[in-house]
């Protein structure tokens, strides 16, 4: 719970914490042969380390583990010291590998680890909500999974990398996007680092610091919700939800003036999607909102959340246990009591069914 300017508390509902193995070998003992034999990717080989490290100070815990990988440790450090009272799980994988088999076989090994490590069992087993990992690129495999895992009662979301060598409006991804939205289960997209396909940041290529990477790899989910709503994914499939899990909501509205714009005499060019690209937003379109996103403290931060209904689309998410991993006390407080209700857990239960109250009363 967190204490609201007017003297109010709220519930927290952490919609991106990223969870991993202890080590390569600790997930070798999750694969079968023959990919428990095979060159893994390490999950920090990354072109663009962060200057700081990769990590917060402290997130290791007492043991020393890997970040993010101890379910009691971080349980703690979430529910206890920060006051989240529920948290959606994404496990951070190797991104795009060249053999879309092991791909495959590498994300289904984290489905299992977070499933009987963070979903099944321990302490705050019932306050984790989990992203269960399917391969983009390989369809087949991708359906085996959800209809291995895909009904786990607190299975909420698929999860898929930002990084793609296509983007997801096209025919390829449907089949996808059809079993998602049948299963009542959204889809998020985070960015992915230690793939072996390392995509560049922008379309004209790679720039050289890290701050121009993680500041223009956002500008991704653009491309992919674009061609989406182009392609008529959301028109097709209703029903269909998708998280952008890195932020970006602060980017939507100047993107969304200038599609409307450019698309409303062109209609006719795509009827499977008659409406206006911005009709599509509601309903199918949700971001994970950090403390680093958006105008902070700006006397103009509510009305810029207003904007495109924003504010109906906006999930608090620490990114824990990385360095840029913030607490809902660092939201702006120039946000209306309303939209922080919005923002810290109303969206959030709205869209994965949690029932807060419940959560807590057996936590």
């Amino acid at each position: 719970m967190k204490d609201l300017p007017n003297g109010t508390r709220t519930p927290v509902i952490d919609t991106s914490v990223h969870i991993f193995f202890r080590s390569n070998d600790d997930m070798r003992d999750h694969l079968r042969e023959p990919f428990k034999s095979r060159g893994i990717p390490d999950p920090e080989m990354d072109w663009y380390g962060a200057p700081g490290g990769e990590y917060l100070k402290g997130a290791r815990g007492p043991h020393r583990g890997y970040p993010g990988s101890d379910p009691e440790f971080v349980g703690q450090q979430l529910f206890g010291d920060r006051g989240v009272d529920v948290a959606v799980l994404h496990p951070m994988t190797r991104g795009i590998l060249p053999d879309r088999h092991l791909t495959t076989a590498v994300l289904s090994a984290h489905n299992d680890m977070m499933v009987s490590r963070w979903l099944d069992n321990g302490t705050y087993h019932q306050r984790f909500r989990g992203t269960l990992r399917v391969n983009p690129e390989d369809i087949s495999g991708a359906l085996r999974e959800i209809e291995r895992l895909g009904d786990h009662p607190r299975i909420v979301q698929l999860g898929i990398p930002l990084q793609s060598r296509e983007v997801y409006g096209k025919p390829q991804f449907w089949p996808l996007w059809e079993a998602a939205a049948a299963a009542n289960l959204p889809v998020a997209t985070h960015i992915e680092t230690g793939e072996s396909i390392g995509l560049p940041p922008t379309p004209s290529g790679h720039p050289r610091t890290y701050e121009q990477y993680y500041g223009f790899m956002g500008l991704n989910y653009i491309y992919h919700l674009m061609n989406m709503i182009a392609e008529g994914v959301f028109e097709r499939y209703p029903d269909l939800k998708f998280v952008w899990g890195d932020g970006g909501a602060d980017l939507l509205t100047p993107f969304t003036w200038r599609m409307d714009t450019f698309g409303r005499p062109h209609l006719e060019q795509t009827p499977w999607a008659p409406r206006i690209p911005s009709d599509y937003l509601p309903g199918h379109v949700y971001f994970v909102h950090a403390t680093i996103d958006g105008p902070g403290d700006a006397p103009f931060a509510a009305e810029w959340l207003d904007f495109t209904g924003k504010d109906e689309m906006v999930m608090f998410g620490s990114s824990y246990p990385h360095w840029h991993s913030g607490d809902a006390d660092a939201l702006p407080v120039a946000l209306t009591t309303d939209q922080r209700e919005k923002l810290y857990w109303r969206n959030a239960a709205r869209l994965y069914s949690i029932d807060v109250g419940a959560v807590t009363a057996v936590g």
